[in-house]
């Protein structure tokens, strides 16, 4: 018999449209890069596994590679040490670790809404209940601090935030991390900080939470930074004493990360800054092509995001999220619907831009297509 736990989450959305679609479809539903990893993260994979390290590691990670990470986080703090740092399966990995670490059945989690499709069920699985606050476009797609303040209970445990967003795209200013670090530490919550398009920054600056205090956890992955998504490899920044809890919970999940892997992002991390920047340039450039686009359509509103590489465009059709991405799916083009991240998605779709120009002027042909064939329904009596 299977565990209610598990009876209760539902495959998210992207992975279905993903897994449903037809062959030759154009995918701009993955978030993920359509680069290869640098040349010298390559190189080094290949030479660790020549040079036989294959085997068991340290459960939180090889020391080199912590204290790497640990740098990279001095100037928010120059106390960040490695012991504050886990190497992670990936940023999913270690999200999911801060939940079961942090979230007791009964406890309450603020989650955003829209926000990613792991949040919610992780404090799920953990027992605990998700509670949404919102993240309207009206808002630049920023937190409501006095709606948080109406939510917030004594069984609020923690607070989870994604800066740059995923799907919204939506950048924390500074003011923004301020309150909300106030905020938590106001009502005693831990601040689960979802970091992994830290790189991906195209208006404003990326303001980490890391070494605020001794309540926030900061997620993060070389998925992106390194468009190496299928190598499963992140890490997590936490206060030293959290750290070792929630290594605890790493251990038990996966005993230790890829050897071989973390030798290569060893090497990687500031010999390959410049393929990064060279990405994030790209990305900029698609960004600004797919929001022009996005904007000539009938019954179609997006706001330019400021980081990540998603578009999450507005839709007056009238027709659910899930209908217009099966419609969509049909034509040929894969996307996720809105509500995939939670109801306020409802009118939205999410469109990644980390596509190649080619794929991403094809799709957005079928799009505009549909577009007016909606806007042609619409009209008729």
């Amino acid at each position: 018999m299977v565990a209610q736990r598990v009876r209760d989450i539902e495959i998210s959305g992207i992975r279905r449209m993903f897994e449903g679609a037809p062959a030759g479809a154009v995918n701009l539903g993955l978030g993920e890069p359509d680069f290869e990893p640098p040349a010298v993260v390559v190189d080094a994979l290949v030479a660790a596994v020549r040079e036989k390290m294959n085997h068991y590691g340290p459960s939180a990670g090889l020391t080199a590679l912590r204290e790497k990470v640990a740098d990279r986080y001095r100037a928010a703090d120059p106390d960040i040490g490695r012991e504050n740092v886990i190497i992670t399966a990936g940023g999913s990995e270690g999200l999911m670790a801060c939940a079961l670490a942090l979230y007791d059945p009964g406890d309450e989690v603020l989650v955003p809404d829209p926000g990613f499709v792991l949040y919610a069920p992780h404090a799920r699985l953990a027992g605990a209940t998700p509670v949404t606050y919102s993240l309207l476009e009206a808002r630049g797609f920023l937190p409501d601090l006095d709606e948080m303040e109406r939510k917030v209970t004594p069984r609020t445990r923690a607070l989870v935030v994604n800066s740059p967003s995923n799907p919204t795209g939506g950048v924390f200013p500074k003011t923004t991390v301020e309150r909300l670090l106030s905020f938590a530490d106001r009502h005693d919550l831990t601040i689960v900080s979802d970091e992994v398009y830290d790189e991906m920054v195209y208006e404003g600056q990326h303001i980490t939470f890391a070494g605020k205090g001794d309540r926030a956890v900061v997620v993060n992955s070389f998925s992106k930074m390194f468009a190496m998504t299928g190598w499963r490899l992140g890490f997590l920044v936490a206060p030293r004493a959290l750290a070792v809890e929630i290594n605890k919970v790493h251990y038990h999940m996966i005993a230790c990360p890829s050897t071989p892997a973390q030798a290569a992002v060893w090497a990687g991390l500031g010999a390959a800054e410049e393929a990064t920047a060279a990405m994030r340039t790209e990305f900029r450039a698609r960004r600004e092509l797919v929001v022009q686009e996005l904007n000539r359509m009938p019954g179609i509103r997006c706001v330019p995001p400021a980081g990540a590489f998603y578009a999450f465009p507005r839709f007056t059709w009238p027709v659910t999220a899930y209908v217009a991405a099966g419609d969509l799916l049909k034509r040929g083009l894969i996307t996720t619907p809105g509500d995939a991240f939670g109801p306020l998605g409802a009118r939205h779709l999410r469109l990644s831009f980390a596509a190649s120009r080619p794929n991403l002027k094809r799709g957005l042909t079928i799009l505009h297509q549909y577009a007016t064939d909606m806007a042609g329904r619409r009209r008729t009596p």
